[in-house]
């Protein structure tokens, strides 16, 4: 029996219900390896149709999603219209609302589990690319793992409602670095703050806030391409920006702030966006 691994096949960027840290967003590295016997080329299975065949699948499936966990004590889904779209919703043990969801079914990738973690996600990803390869092909195993990071870092989830693809969705995140320099040297402790104030923040723009009819709940909505998006989160998560939450704008987002509270510093930000990518933003006093 041969095996055939890609390393760092793609990287999952989505986000999570949580039952005290709400909505979380994470960023899981995926490794592959195929088992199985060789072809008449020689080959277990092209390397080319690995890329294509098991990264689309998996692009298509948890990434830039809610991952819900359907076995968490008060959770609660509803399916509407026919099945197309989804409202979730999550209550504590007072039964007091903490958070709710309304988007379209695509927008969200439940697991049969009472948490959601890699140990839970593994098996149903595993079995539905196992269905996928070819014949030859025995066994599909993934490594799933979050990148090491030495430095500051937080969870962020957020939507993007004037994106063409699934950044449009609501609830979907990110686990990102943060590198921050003052008048060009690292500034770890400024990088520690800012990481500590976006811990498990949820990014909303301003425009998208709505009235709510749940008063300790702010409540977040819009019209995108793929449908109707409506979000229901503890005020507490929330953290408002005057414009859209792109890794772009929030990186000069960071920088004019640390301008504003040390406006005689120049400021240099790099603020990631997951694995591997982001943007970088500058303030010169």
């Amino acid at each position: 029996m041969s095996r055939l691994f890609v390393d760092n096949l793609t990287v999952l960027d989505f986000s999570y219900l949580h039952p005290s840290r709400g909505v979380v967003g994470e960023s899981w590295i995926v490794d592959v390896e195929l088992e199985g016997e060789l072809n008449e080329e020689g080959m277990v299975f092209d390397f080319g149709h690995v890329k294509k065949l098991l990264k689309q699948a998996l692009d298509s499936g948890m990434d830039h999603t809610l991952v819900v966990p359907l076995a968490l004590p008060g959770l609660t889904l509803v399916e509407e219209q026919d099945g197309e779209r989804l409202n979730l919703e999550y209550r504590d043990t007072n039964g007091q609302l903490k958070f709710r969801y309304q988007a379209p079914r695509e927008a969200v990738f439940q697991l049969d589990s009472a948490s959601v973690n890699i140990d839970a996600a593994l098996p149903a990803l595993e079995a539905h690319l196992n269905t996928l390869v070819p014949a030859n092909v025995r066994k599909v195993h993934l490594h799933l793992h979050t990148e090491q990071i030495d430095g500051a870092f937080y969870h962020y989830a957020h939507g993007l409602k004037k994106h063409q693809g699934d950044c449009q969705r609501l609830c979907h995140g990110h686990r990102s670095r943060v590198e921050i320099w003052r008048d060009g040297q690292r500034d770890a402790e400024t990088e520690r703050d800012w990481a500590q104030r976006f811990a498990d923040i949820y990014l909303v723009t301003a425009e998208d806030t709505l009235d709510s009819r749940e008063d300790h709940l702010t409540h977040v909505g819009y019209d995108a391409e793929q449908g109707r998006f409506d979000v229901w989160l503890e005020r507490q998560q929330c953290y408002a920006m005057n414009t859209d939450t792109t890794v772009e704008l929030i990186a000069s987002h960071l920088a004019n702030e640390l301008g504003r509270e040390h406006p005689d510093s120049h400021w240099r930000v790099k603020a990631f966006e997951g694995v591997r990518k982001g943007a970088i933003a500058e303030y010169r006093p």
